[in-house]
């Protein structure tokens, strides 16, 4: 393994949440760090892995709730490098997809403290094959494409080509979009995509609480209005997710309880 020295951090990506999902590396840098600075979306069971000297410090970060500020935990995590001691940046899915990570390790070499970035399974591929959807197959979609649901206004995001995404996108799986999935359908389909595409919804990927729905394009907004699909949830919308209902019935449980929170309409 690498070397995990004093007054560095390692920023790992602790995966889409199943214990089972971190990596090799995550767990030893678990078992060897002095601060744990973990957020909203990370497995608390992973804590159990550290040390018992080990100080754990929560930083999450959710929509519509109280949450740490960025430079925070920046500040938090610089403080404790500058201190010597070896911090753990734990986080949820992985730290550069839609995670911050580069902020944060710009600001680690800004203030001349040195890194080491772990990837993780994001929820966007974790999330897809718990819930047996793959993110591509030879003969749906040579093509996958993610993004996030809003930008840091909490907005459609405008940087985006929507009339490009809808008529090239063959697959795309969207992150943290509920807020705005009525606008970002809509805009979809006034450029041209099929509203009688398949579109599947998974809430808390990989943990034994997950949920996955199934509807259409056309139909989803109302849909996660009537079915009250709240957050944490990733959205995927492509002829991938047809597979799905192919292959349920001979998917092994990955939980003792599975499958009474599959729904499709």
């Amino acid at each position: 393994m690498p070397d995990f020295p004093t007054g560095s951090v390692w920023l790992v990506g602790a995966g889409p949440g199943h214990i089972g999902l971190i990596s090799v590396m995550g767990l030893f840098a678990l078992k060897q760090a002095d601060v744990i600075v973990y957020d909203a979306l990370v497995n608390r069971d992973f804590l159990k892995f550290s040390r018992p000297d080990a100080e754990a410090i929560y930083a999450g970060k959710r929509g519509g709730k109280p949450s740490a500020k960025q430079q925070n935990i920046i500040d938090t995590i610089i403080k404790y490098a500058q201190q010597g001691k070896r911090v753990l940046r734990l986080k949820g899915g992985d730290p550069f997809v839609f995670g911050r990570g580069g902020e944060e390790v710009e600001a680690l070499a800004q203030a001349n403290i040195k890194f080491l970035a772990v990837p993780g399974i994001t929820a966007g591929i974790g999330g897809l094959a718990f819930a047996h959807i793959p993110a591509t197959t030879r003969e749906t979609n040579q093509s996958i494409t993610f993004l996030t649901g809003h930008d840091s206004k909490g907005i459609i995001p405008s940087a985006i080509d929507w009339d490009a995404l809808a008529k090239g996108a063959q697959t795309i799986v969207m992150y943290m979009s509920l807020k705005n999935i009525r606008a970002i359908c809509e805009r979809l389909i006034a450029a041209g995509r099929n509203a009688d595409e398949s579109v599947a919804f998974v809430r808390n990927a990989t943990l034994v609480d997950q949920q996955v729905w199934q509807t259409t394009l056309g139909k989803a907004a109302d849909f996660v209005t009537e079915h009250a699909i709240s957050p944490p949830a990733i959205v995927i919308m492509g002829a991938n997710v047809d597979l799905r209902q192919r292959v349920l019935e001979h998917a092994l449980p990955i939980f003792k309880q599975t499958s009474s929170n599959d729904q499709t309409q």
